[in-house]
Parts: C-alpha cells; sequence; structure tokens
C-alpha cells in the first residue's frame, strides 16, 4: 500500500523553486487540499514576499483546542493578519530567510505542513491530559470529548482517559462498492493486531450504522452509509519519540482509506477491461468463415461475390 505524504506537495515545490533564485514571477494561485482544505498563495506587495492562507471549515473548532498556540509555536514569526476570507495567513520574505541548506529545508517542510499542524492541537491537547492523568501530584483534568466537523457529515471525535487516548472517524460511504471495498480494508486493519509483528499496534474497532458507545451522548442518528472507525492510542503510542509520526498517521487515516478504495477499483476496472479484450480475441478467432456464394448470370456464365 502507498503511504500518502503529510504535507502539501505544491507549497513545498513552490517555495523549493523560489528560494533557489530562479526567476521570480508575480504569483497568484489557489490550491484545493485534502478535506476541504483551501490554500491561496500570492505575491500581492512584491515578488519576494510570499503570502500563504488557509482556509478550513473546522478552522474555529480547532482553534478551540489549541491550534493558535501551535501557530505561535511553529509559524511566530511568519503569521499575520489573515487575507480577508481566510483562517490564517503566514507571510515569507524570501530575501531574509537563512541561506543555511538545512535551515532552508526544515522551513520549507514547516510550512508544507501547515494544515497537518493545526489538525494535531487536539490531539496534543490529549495528550497532555492522559500524562497529566498519570501525574499523582496534578489533579486529573476534565476530559472532554473533542469534535473536529472538518468534512461534510464527517468528523473526527478525540478524548483523553486515565490510561489511554481514543480517537474516533466517522466516515460516510455513499457508493454501494466503496461500502464494500471499504468494510474488507477495515477489517484487516482489525485483524492486523492478531499478527505476532503487529501486536504493539494500536487497537483498531469497526462499527457501522450505530456509533460507538463513547459517541452515544452526541444524538448522532442510525445511518445504513456511516461506519465508526475508533483508534485507542495508548502511552507507548504517543511517548515523545513516536508523538509526530503518531499524530500525522492517525489524522490521515480518512484520505488513505479513500484513496485506496478509488485505486482498488480502478486496478479492478482495468482488469475487466483488459479480461473483456482477451475474450474478444477469443471469440473473433473461433468465427466461422463464411465461403463465398458462387452465383450464375442469365447467360449461365458463374461469379462469385466477396
Amino acid at each position: 500500500m502507498i503511504l500518502l505524504d503529510y504535507h502539501n506537495v505544491i507549497i513545498k515545490d513552490c517555495l523549493e523553486s523560489r528560494l533557489k533564485g530562479e526567476k521570480l514571477d508575480a504569483l497568484d494561485m489557489t490550491i484545493v487540499d485534502f478535506d476541504g482544505v483551501i490554500y491561496h498563495l500570492a505575491t500581492p506587495d512584491s515578488k519576494t514576499v510570499l503570502h500563504i492562507s488557509l482556509r478550513w471549515k473546522c478552522f474555529n473548532e480547532l482553534v478551540a483546542y489549541g491550534a493558535q498556540e501551535v501557530l505561535k509555536r511553529e509559524y511566530s514569526e511568519y503569521l499575520a493578519s489573515p487575507e480577508n476570507g481566510f483562517d490564517t495567513t503566514l507571510v515569507i520574505d524570501l530575501e531574509k530567510v537563512p541561506a543555511d541548506e538545512e535551515t532552508r529545508t526544515e522551513l520549507i517542510q514547516k510550512i508544507s505542513l501547515l494544515k497537518r499542524n493545526l489538525l494535531a492541537a487536539p490531539f496534543e491537547r490529549a495528550f497532555a491530559e492522559q500524562e497529566q492523568f498519570e501525574d499523582e501530584s496534578k489533579p486529573n483534568p476534565k476530559s472532554e470529548l473533542m469534535a473536529v466537523h472538518y468534512r461534510e457529515e464527517e468528523a473526527i471525535y478525540v478524548k483523553s482517559n486515565s490510561d489511554r487516548v481514543t480517537v474516533f472517524f466517522t466516515t460516510k460511504f455513499k457508493d454501494e462498492t466503496d461500502k464494500v471495498f471499504g468494510k474488507v480494508f477495515l477489517q484487516e486493519f482489525v485483524d492486523a493486531r492478531r499478527r505476532p509483528a503487529l501486536q504493539n499496534a494500536p487497537q483498531v474497532l469497526y462499527a457501522t450504522r450505530e456509533p460507538p458507545m463513547e459517541l452515544r451522548d452526541l444524538n448522532l442518528q442510525p445511518d445504513e452509509d456511516m461506519s465508526y472507525v475508533t483508534f485507542v492510542l495508548f502511552p507507548r503510542h504517543f511517548n515523545r519519540e513516536v508523538r509526530e509520526e503518531t499524530i500525522s498517521r492517525v489524522q490521515i487515516f480518512r484520505d488513505y482509506l479513500h484513496y485506496h478504495i478509488k485505486c482498488s477499483k480502478a486496478y479492478m476496472h482495468t482488469r475487466m477491461r483488459a479480461r473483456v479484450s482477451d475474450f474478444l480475441r477469443v471469440l473473433n478467432r473461433a468465427k466461422p468463415e463464411i465461403a463465398p456464394a458462387e452465383k450464375r448470370t442469365a447467360s449461365g456464365r458463374t461469379f462469385r461475390r466477396n
């Protein structure tokens, strides 16, 4: 299977080309990313000053869970007043970016991870709350179910507990074929922990129509097209060494799932077309040859019509 990139490739390529000193043209470009994210890249004032703006329907929910603190921590010197119609804006003066290659690479990677870092806010908060549960010198935090409605009719829910952090995905399959492929993929995630090499992986639970018990208080209506995927993360899954990678992999799960469903459908379609072509060739070879009919003229002469 293919692991999708966590960063936005177009933003990364744009920054790399402009920082290499190539010919700088005026830029005004709108990019649509996974999950309804919209970026606007522009150079309104100077060709060497790049504005990167982001709009996302769940931005205000993320702010409630600490997204502004994440933005200040990661992009403090580049934050600017949001562009009209967008939620946040970064301004990068290319002439002031350090010439050191390693520093530039880190900056490019960080900016291309803007969406990922925003969505990391509820995960970081849940991990911090779980650590507080384990610290006997501190009072237990008031854990809440953090909801991020990042897509139409779909959401991510994150909740901390005394010994774990639980992440819930809701995903809707509107196509009957998608339901079949989705069920196969999701069941594979559930069964994966039976393999000895994967016994320490996060537990994955899968349900359809009815939401898990932890989400029953949200009054979610039963829906035949809705699936619920639960990840149970224990402290070993989000210790300091692996925390960032865990956040990245979990939050891209929905895109990963639907990407592979579409790849599987495309592969099946290609195989069916190839098989039909093979059958047609067999039929053409089996077609009996029709001998040309012999005709006679009124005078008795014969001729053949092909």
